[in-house]
């Protein structure tokens, strides 16, 4: 019998490696994560990027799947120093009437910025999914199926099947709803006329209004980083940072490893332990739109127009279904809009961690062509004056990541794709490649556990748990 330094090790310490981690060695087995960077985290992570004392999220920064996935709900973290706050209002998506929608995790409070028939029509729609949540996210943020709760998910995906156009206009009668579930629904980085779109906009809305709703770590998002890390060691897992795999033979002996990387990467380090059709179908793998990332320090808060904006974490800044559609349809197609997508979180409204006293911090982000070089600056800008006028007034200090700077901090951000590929229907389940158990590399003892596989990107471990589930039944005849 051949002798392994490890049970597994994981390669890649983002929230999915870590997850993998925690499962595996929660089940009694030996594993090693090796990162990389100086830092662990992956997409969850912070650091100084404009002045000192202003605390950024390079990657990700509101986390309403951390606080409801069924796999980080359930962990004891709070206990390493993960604190989620939740400001008063989860989204709000301003007019250019000076109005805006705003979510709340009441839904009557909500409805009433919606207005009419559609505030209506918002309820009937959502309210019954988010009283379910708890039975329809595992079937959600899993791979493919036989639910265990059949009719509850089978009416969530007769709606999540169509594209976000389609659903908006069908569903809601004025330009105030299908604007909002158009900026919800843009969080796909996928065209909204395509099929599966609309899912994405269900998902966040019905997050909208749970406990907690769209919030975010006190201190930055390295906190949930930090705190899975601190709970895996306190199993007797290791972490080994500054320790990039060239070659997956490099590592010590192990029964199992696992890949929180996307496919190219896999390619690179382990092509040659590779079946050549499953080469061929992973080298086949579609990367999406990137994102071009901003961050400021700021002399004091946004100044939006909008009765509402300054309860919301976050704010989509877009307008129309129609201007949001055309932004989302022109990075899709290797095109640059002038009035883009912009996504908006100012968390120092509500933790004071994050900037010295009386200052704040923005973080924004608009959908760009993958691995575009074109400066998004000013037009990132200009979007939110449109909404906030003298917003660049406020501003002290900027931090500018392209798409290709987002993949020089994090290799797993393909062209500055941050979802680990296209979120595509045909790549939703099927990810990285059509398989039974999308886990599973066909090459003994390895796996992926990355945003490549089920249920996709997000901060929220499940595809770390799925994998881990997969190792535990594969490699050492276990359930968990």
């Amino acid at each position: 019998m051949k002798n392994y330094k490890y049970d597994a090790i994981v390669i890649g310490s983002g929230p999915n490696g870590l997850a993998a981690g925690i499962c595996l060695t929660r089940a009694g087995l030996s594993v090693l994560i090796v990162e990389a960077n100086a830092t662990i985290g992956g997409g969850a992570r912070s650091a100084e990027l404009t002045l000192p004392g202003f605390v950024h999220d390079p990657y990700s920064a509101i986390h309403p799947l951390a606080i409801c996935s069924p796999f980080m709900s359930a962990l004891p973290l709070e206990k390493y120093g993960l604190e989620f706050i939740q400001p008063p209002a989860s989204l709000a998506h301003p007019f250019d009437d000076g109005t805006a929608v705003v979510l709340k995790e009441s839904i009557r409070e909500t409805i009433e910025t919606v207005g009419g028939a559609d505030g209506e029509n918002y309820r009937k729609l959502i309210a019954p999914l988010a009283e379910r949540w708890d039975a329809l996210a595992p079937e959600i943020l899993a791979p493919l199926h036989f639910p265990r709760n059949p009719f509850l998910f089978g009416k969530f995906a007769l709606k999540a099947l169509r594209s976000a156009r389609g659903f908006a206009e069908s569903h809601f009668e004025g330009s105030r709803a299908r604007a909002a579930f158009a900026g919800l629904a843009a969080h796909s980085m996928i065209p909204l006329d395509r099929a599966g779109s609309a899912g994405y906009g269900l998902v966040l809305a019905i997050t909208a209004h749970r406990a907690a709703g769209w919030g975010f770590p006190r201190g930055g998002a390295q906190k949930i980083a930090d705190a899975l890390a601190a709970h895996f060691q306190s199993l007797g897992g290791e972490i080994q940072i500054n320790t990039r795999v060239e070659n997956v033979d490099e590592l010590p002996p192990a029964k199992a490893i696992l890949f929180d990387l996307t496919p190219r990467q896999i390619l690179q380090i382990a092509g040659h332990q590779l079946p050549a059709g499953y080469k061929s179908r992973l080298e086949k793998f579609r990367y999406g739109a990137g994102a071009f990332k901003l961050d400021w320090a700021l002399r004091e808060p946004i100044p939006w127009r909008a009765t509402g904006c300054d309860l919301a974490g976050t704010v989509h800044l877009g307008g129309t279904l129609d201007e949001i559609a055309d932004s989302e349809s022109k990075a899709w197609r290797g095109e640059i809009s002038k009035t883009p997508f912009v996504l908006v979180a100012q968390q120092s409204l509500f933790d004071d961690t994050r900037a010295p006293a009386g200052k704040h911090t923005g973080w924004a982000y608009c959908h760009v062509p993958h691995g575009s070089t074109v400066d998004m600056t000013q037009i990132i800008e200009n979007q939110i004056e449109r909404f906030a006028p003298g917003f660049r007034n406020c501003i002290l200090e900027r931090s500018v990541l392209s798409p290709l700077d987002l993949q020089r901090r994090n290799q797993n951000n393909i062209g500055g794709d941050i979802n680990g590929g296209a979120g595509i229907l045909s790549q939703i389940y099927t990810r990285p490649v059509v398989s039974l158990n999308p886990y599973k590399i066909p090459a003994k003892g390895l796996y992926i556990c990355s945003s490549s596989t089920p249920p996709g990107g997000g901060v929220h471990g499940m595809c770390g748990f799925h994998a881990a589930e997969a190792v535990l039944r594969d490699e050492f005849g276990r359930k968990f």
